[in-house]
């Protein structure tokens, strides 16, 4: 990796832990520990983005070495390095937990290149500081998860973290999947993960929590210098527009996450960047039938707290955390209170827009909201999959006949045969509200038909997609992972060649553990 552009302005700016040992303890008055990664015993690459190495400045023949199997297993450091992991807390479910922190993420350095500065984060590569009471290694399992879905969701337009590499630790690691009791080993795996950097809200709840203030502003300080430079001003007001800022891209993230129905599972503070990006795909999933009340996470299952339609409160909730963590450099409420107001406000306007789009509707009337809330509710009726039908929302025209319109789309119902009586009554009184506001659009068809699929994606990495490519990798056989990953590139594109994956979820899915039901279990 002769041509990577080392750049350590994290451990160069910020405290660093003076403990240098590497045992499982409370570490107080620092932002980060040094940690050197676990050594792999048989360390085999699986899978890499070239797209994500070119762009972090890693050639396609540097790839192929064996320095990159290397720096990217946790065998070797990367010279002029020091790997270290981040000390963060949060609060999960709702409920302080006091410090977190990297317990299976060990930052192995920032790099520059084109201008732009990216850390590379490997997962699973052993135990820090912060692992509390676990090894910090990761399973193939979650591995091809994470991998998988940080590249569909790129390729989506959703902010995210990026992945660059997929390995075979060549280690066996213990899990209890769904903490039921019944622990079995499972082939250990590494992500090598890519963000501007992997700072949370947690970050900056952990230093406020310990009243280390010094070290809060410095925190807050350096992030606005190397990551909102555009900010400018009296300090205060650089943290006031500094967390506008975060509340604004966060809002953006949500708000594609509700596009294309992604539930991330656990909206923990501690799992929210300030670069509104997506990160730490757990027990995350997509909508199959359209329910607002879904949520993949087993562990959430009673409550429901991160539901798929819960998923702007939370958010506007962390943000309150956040907004409690910098106060203390602010002293002044009134003006974090008037963002934190405006968040939903701001959120169901721009939902209200986006979701018009959806439906092929690019201009706004008082009757819309009113036209939305009630698909909402007519999707509900019978299990009805959100990516078909709106995919296929776009095939309707100005000219057709509501049973023409529930024709094109009935593919989407899981249970076609429910679709009579009080539903079909439901549906037919939609569809002729629907068609009717679609002439009043100016738009031609083919226009409008091409603005949709551009918003609306025929492919998404449904569970059971993932669980299909975990089967197979765990036989050795990596081809479907590459499948995926060339055809999630082009989630808008008809791709003819891949029309097997343009369907509901498969009945065997529907409670299989890895399609439907999830953990935290890594």
């Amino acid at each position: 990796m002769k041509n990577l552009k080392i750049n350590n302005r994290f451990t160069a700016e910020l405290a660093a832990d003076p403990d240098e040992t590497n045992e499982i303890r409370q570490v107080k008055n620092t932002v980060f520990s040094y940690v050197n990664p676990t050594k792999p015993s048989k360390p085999k690459l699986v899978h890499v983005s070239k797209e994500v190495a070119e762009l972090v400045g890693i050639s396609e023949d540097e790839i192929e070495s064996e320095s990159f199997l290397n720096a990217f297993s946790g065998t070797e450091i990367l010279p002029e390095t020091r790997p270290y992991a981040m000390c963060y807390a949060g609060h999960q479910f709702g409920n302080w937990a006091g410090q977190l922190g990297d317990g299976r993420a060990i930052n192995l350095t920032e790099v520059e290149h084109n201008n732009q500065f990216f850390t590379l984060q490997l997962k699973g590569a052993g135990k820090t500081p912060y692992s509390r009471t676990a090894d910090g290694l990761a399973v193939l399992r979650s591995s091809v998860r994470e991998y998988l879905c940080a590249e569909a969701m790129y390729y989506l337009g959703v902010p995210t973290t990026r992945s660059l590499s997929l390995m075979l630790s060549g280690d066996e690691v213990l899990r209890d999947i769904l903490y039921n009791g019944n622990p079995a080993y499972e082939k250990g795996a590494i992500v090598c993960r890519v963000a501007p950097s992997f700072i949370r809200f947690g970050s900056f709840e952990m230093l406020t929590a310990r009243n280390e203030l010094n070290n809060l502003k410095d925190l807050v300080e350096y992030t606005i210098k190397h990551y909102f430079p555009e900010i400018k001003g009296e300090p205060k007001d650089q943290y006031l527009e500094f967390f506008k800022t975060v509340a604004d891209k966060t809002r953006e993230m949500i708000l594609n996450w509700q596009r294309v129905g992604f539930v991330h599972g656990v909206m923990n503070t501690d799992n929210m960047s300030i670069h509104g990006i997506t990160i730490d795909y757990g027990p995350y999933g997509w909508l199959e039938n359209y329910d607002p009340n879904w949520t993949p996470n087993t562990t959430d299952s009673q409550n429901r707290r991160y539901r798929f339609g819960n998923q702007p409160q939370i958010a506007q909730w962390n943000l309150y955390q956040l907004a409690n963590a910098l106060y203390p450099l602010i002293n002044e409420a009134e003006p974090l209170e008037k963002m934190l107001e405006s968040f939903i406000n701001d959120f169901d306007s721009d939902y209200k827009n986006m979701f018009l789009s959806k439906l092929g509707l690019f201009t706004s009337t008082d009757a819309d909201s009113k036209l939305i809330a009630g698909l909402e509710t007519v999707l509900q009726l019978s299990e009805t999959d959100m990516t078909i039908f709106f995919r296929n929302l776009s095939h309707i025209q100005k000219t057709d006949s509501i049973e023409t319109a529930l024709e094109k789309i009935k593919d989407a119902f899981y249970v076609p045969e429910e679709i009579s009586g009080e539903i079909l009554a439901a549906w037919t009184k939609w569809f002729a509200v629907y068609i009717e506001r679609l002439n009043a659009e100016e738009l031609s068809g083919q226009v409008r038909s091409e603005k949709m699929n551009l918003i609306n994606p025929k492919y998404v990495l449904r569970n059971y997609m993932s669980q299909l490519a975990i089967d197979a990798a765990d036989k050795e056989d990596y081809s479907l992972i590459d499948e995926l990953y060339l055809l999630l590139q082009k989630p808008y594109d008809e791709q003819p060649q891949y029309e097997k994956w343009f369907a509901k979820r498969p009945d065997w899915a529907r409670s299989k553990v890895g399609c439907s039901m999830l953990s935290c279990s890594s």
